[in-house]
């Protein structure tokens, strides 16, 4: 019996080796593959490093190349993409057009792909295209770019960028084999980065829509390739929380593999899973290099991940390469732009006792802030030293905490550090920097820009506003819209005086800034109203018009009002070491607080919420009465005197 059983044991075991050699691929098991992605996004043109808040230093492409080096030392394979906006951010961005020194400092980094985010147009249709036109002609090695869901739209500039974006080959996606690994790549803008640049030229097809459309694209051409394959989007859409467009994206769309999350700024210390994507973000200003490795089977799905994030730190020694090409732009800068202004790069302004709120901390707070303080003052100063004996008078200077992205820390400040605390956008002449406008808006009109700052800074951060020359105090407890209790102008030898209703009073702000006051109108539903009029009381219908300019006839730039104020003190005035009073939270459930001044929404509301407390206490007394009734009612019908 025993050997009975061992040769049917034999056999059997003769028939499997027979079966699997006749069929190979049933017994061989799938084999792994490694995938490497190295990525950044929102890197803002930082080609040096910034002081952190620890006392160190963060960011910088010069560091950020040697990192780079050392990761594809551990992985050859490794491909390396942006998710958007690697410009607009430090005075490399003013020779934005003329030398394209972004692109070429992405490409001596090795850069395969990037895409376009809301700051490429910051110079508007026809600045992106020479920068592109310059890039393509330079014989450097630059990144390929992808942007699936635009469309050049007709207008000022839009033949010059259709006809670059051919030159540079901007395409819908690419395809990319590297390490027996296929990536398919596609580059997409969202909803929130295409409202921050109002001024693109181009309409953006919903990212949803375009990324089914272009997934499916990939994986036909795909298909067609040996080996596994990963699809990759490079998302200028951003997630908020572990939530936002990009979480919706990958709800969505099925086949994404792999979103690099850029414009929100996002740090993601752990990868977003959703439907079988991975949403991974690194933070801003090249502060991070982001490093995704994947296990890949044969079928193209990810069986296992690591992430890591490497910070880009003074532990890391700057690359000489990219060293060598910084340097290389700074003359042309100081030539092409900083020699009308009178300042050199590394110029000297001022020396700060102090350290401003960090970048990283600064507006995440709703209240007063030194530096928003700093910046609004510049602007009264620079309009007084501009228009000279012609000055009128600036009752209230503001600033957005959207459009401050740098800070200051103790010791010297630089041309090169005004500028970038407030490096966006461009003018109507086309050059680098957001110019001042002047406006006029009326008392009331005023109480409501005020009501933004208390009701809507919650809700978006970037809409918090400081400012010069008046003063509000809200309560947190009152009744969206109606946070406002208080306010009054701020004359210049400190005394206060109220707010009149119907009178205009002369507001400077930046072009940016000023143009988004127009929008409170509809971003409100009409509860709030600002209409920015001119001196004679009429509404303000192009914002270019309101520029303000110097006595040379150029104009008054954000940065350059700020860097002339700063080298005027020569040391930063203590005043800007704590807060003024400027702006404060007064928390209180007094009723006095909460009723003072509310506009006809808020009693409109008040009333509702009243009644609805009516209701709920009728509906309660109703239930309890019933009760009441029903079982007194049963011990009346059902009692028995004792009688034992």
């Amino acid at each position: 019996m025993a050997f009975r059983g061992l040769r049917q044991f034999v056999l059997a075991f003769l028939v499997g080796a027979l079966l699997i050699a006749a069929c190979p691929a049933w017994g061989a098991a799938s084999e792994t593959h490694n995938a490497v992605i190295l990525f950044t996004h929102d890197t803002h043109d930082h080609f040096y490093p910034a002081p952190s808040e620890d006392g160190g230093e963060y960011g910088g492409y010069t560091r950020l190349a040697t990192l780079l080096k050392l990761e594809r030392v551990k992985y050859p394979d490794a491909i390396t993409v942006d998710g958007g906006d690697f410009s607009m951010g430090t005075l490399f961005q003013t020779i934005y057009g003329t030398q394209a020194p972004e692109l070429k400092a992405l490409g001596a980094m090795g850069y395969d792909v990037t895409t376009l985010g809301n700051h490429e147009f910051d110079y508007r249709p026809a600045g992106l295209a020479q920068m592109l036109e310059t890039a393509a002609a330079s014989g450097s090695p630059v990144p390929a770019i992808v942007q699936s869901n635009g469309t050049v739209l007709d207008g000022a500039g839009a033949e010059e960028l259709r006809e670059a974006m051919e030159d540079y080959g901007v395409q819908d996606h690419i395809i990319l084999t590297r390490g027996g690994i296929n990536y398919g790549i596609f580059g997409l803008m969202g909803e929130d980065a295409d409202a921050c640049a109002p001024m693109s030229g181009m309409e953006f097809e919903p990212v949803a829509d375009a990324a089914r459309r272009t997934v499916a694209a990939l994986e036909e051409e795909l298909a067609q390739l040996d080996g596994p394959s990963l699809i990759v989007c490079l998302s200028h859409t951003g997630t908020d929380g572990g939530k936002g467009e990009d979480y919706e994206l990958a709800k969505a769309v099925d086949g994404i593999d792999v979103i690099i999350s850029g414009h929100t700024h996002s740090t993601l210390e752990e990868p977003i899973q959703v439907n079988g994507t991975l949403i991974v973000s690194c933070g801003e200003y090249t502060t991070n290099l982001g490093v995704l490795c994947l296990e890949v089977d044969d079928a193209g799905t990810v069986t296992d991940f690591d992430y890591r994030l490497v910070p880009v730190d003074e532990t890391v020694d700057a690359d000489p390469e990219l060293e060598r090409l910084a340097q290389s732009f700074q003359p042309i800068i100081e030539e092409e732009y900083l020699s009308q202004f009178g300042l050199t790069f590394d110029q000297k302004l001022a020396t700060s006792p102090f350290d401003f709120t960090p970048i990283s901390q600064f507006g995440k707070e709703h209240r007063e802030d030194t530096l928003g303080n700093l910046i609004a003052d510049s602007y009264i100063y620079a309009v007084q030293q501009a228009e000279g004996e012609d000055y009128v008078p600036v009752d209230f200077a503001v600033v957005a905490a959207g459009v401050i992205r740098e800070s200051f820390s103790a010791g010297e400040i630089t041309t090169s550090d005004a500028f970038n605390v407030s490096s966006l956008g461009s003018g109507a002449d086309g050059s680098p920097g957001y110019p001042l406008i002047s406006v006029w808006i009326t008392g009331r009109e005023l109480r409501d820009a005020f009501e933004v700052d208390a009701s809507v800074t919650g809700l978006m951060p970037a809409a918090q506003i400081y400012g010069s020359g008046m003063t509000w105090t809200w309560n947190p407890y009152r009744i969206i819209l109606n946070r406002v209790n208080d306010c009054a102008q701020v004359l210049p030898d400190g005394s206060k005086i109220p707010l009149e209703d119907d009178k205009l009073y002369r507001v400077v702000t930046g072009l940016y800034t000023g143009q988004m006051l127009g929008t409170v109108n509809d971003q409100s539903f009409g509860i709030l109203t600002i209409t920015p009029k001119d001196a004679q009381g009429n509404p303000v219908t192009n914002f270019e018009d309101q520029i303000i300019y110097t006595d040379n006839g150029s104009e008054l730039k954000e940065w350059y009002a700020l860097a002339s104020y700063l080298q005027s003190m020569g040391t930063v005035d203590q005043r800007y070491a704590a807060p003024e009073g400027r702006k404060v939270a007064e928390a209180s459930l007094n009723p006095v607080s909460l009723l003072k001044g509310l506009n006809l929404v808020g009693w409109i509301a008040l009333v509702v919420c009243l009644l609805l407390l009516a209701l709920i206490v009728f509906i309660v007394y109703r239930i309890v009465t019933r009760r009441n009734r029903r079982y007194g009612g049963r011990r009346g019908s059902g009692y028995r005197r004792y009688r034992g």
